[in-house]
């Protein structure tokens, strides 16, 4: 195991993603519920490397994805992605899967996938063969004309997964995609991204809570301070892709999952102690 501090800069030809001195806040100064999600935030994100965003609850790991990805905009700072400052959405560098799969209900599975094509202005005729390859890749290409309540929630997780495939973007933002899963629901399709980082040249910035998760997937994980959010360690996972269910059981493992507890367990507290806090500052201004 390598670990080394937050904000080391790495070469701009190696970078996917650069935060360059980001911070949000939510509500206005002065407010007593305004909130700072990160404060002064700055990494780079490695090309076709695998990055997991771990820290505790409220500490701004999916505040920062969804600054990466152009839905929020940053209160300072600036996110450089694939050398263009992100001003918005970038459909055709990046695409998202969110914890809630978002797919029509209405809509049979490859019509899903269409849709998200239509959108990046992907041209009808690529449509088909580009939805059946994501398919594929996730082993749902018996599915393609059964619609979402017919499948199970990892089924319907794997969906949401081609979905962002098809678009063929260099970069993946994942947001807890797994979290609404059982544990060994979590194991396989954790398996299963792995070999698929293996198979392609992607960069994926993947949110969790899990440390396990967090360990087995990563090939870097940025460890999170308590709210505001910045980056109190970069740790690296020195194990190639793709990784075998051996590796969950391996001293390695053990050491790299015991390492960020160690990490996270004051910042757990911390958090513990903001949310009594914000808790009591809600009430006072309830009380007028």
């Amino acid at each position: 195991m390598a670990s080394q501090p937050g904000n080391v800069p790495a070469a701009s030809s190696k970078v996917a993603v650069s935060v360059r001195g980001v911070s949000k806040s939510f509500g206005e100064a002065g407010d007593p519920r305004r909130v700072v999600a990160l404060q002064e935030m700055s990494v780079d994100v490695p090309r076709n490397q695998f990055v997991c965003l771990l820290g505790p609850s409220g500490c701004g790991k999916s505040t920062l994805l969804n600054i990466v990805g152009g839905l929020l905009e940053p209160s300072r700072g600036e996110v450089v992605v694939n050398g263009k400052t992100v001003r918005g959405p970038m459909p055709h560098d990046i695409a998202f899967v969110f914890q809630e799969n978002t797919l029509l209900p209405w809509s049979t599975i490859v019509d899903n996938l269409r849709v998200g094509l239509e959108f990046q202005g992907v041209p009808r005729r690529e449509w088909d063969a580009r939805a059946q390859a994501s398919l594929r890749a996730v082993g749902m290409e018996d599915f393609a004309l059964h619609y979402p309540d017919q499948l199970s929630v990892g089924m319907k997780q794997r969906i949401a997964l081609a979905r962002a495939l098809c678009l063929e973007t260099d970069i993946l933002l994942m947001d807890e995609p797994f979290a609404a899963l059982d544990e060994q629901t979590r194991m396989v399709l954790g398996e299963d991204l792995s070999v698929l980082l293996h198979q392609t040249t992607k960069t994926i910035v993947f949110v969790t809570h899990s440390l396990a998760e967090a360990v087995f997937l990563s090939d870097r994980i940025f460890v999170f301070t308590a709210r505001p959010g910045r980056i109190k360690e970069v740790v690296d996972v020195d194990e190639a892709h793709p990784r075998h269910p051996d590796f969950m059981t391996s001293d390695k493992f053990n050491r790299l999952r015991n390492r960020l507890y160690a990490l996270l367990r004051d910042e757990i507290r911390q958090t513990v102690q903001q949310t009594r806090t914000v808790d009591g500052a809600a009430a006072d201004v309830a009380r007028g």
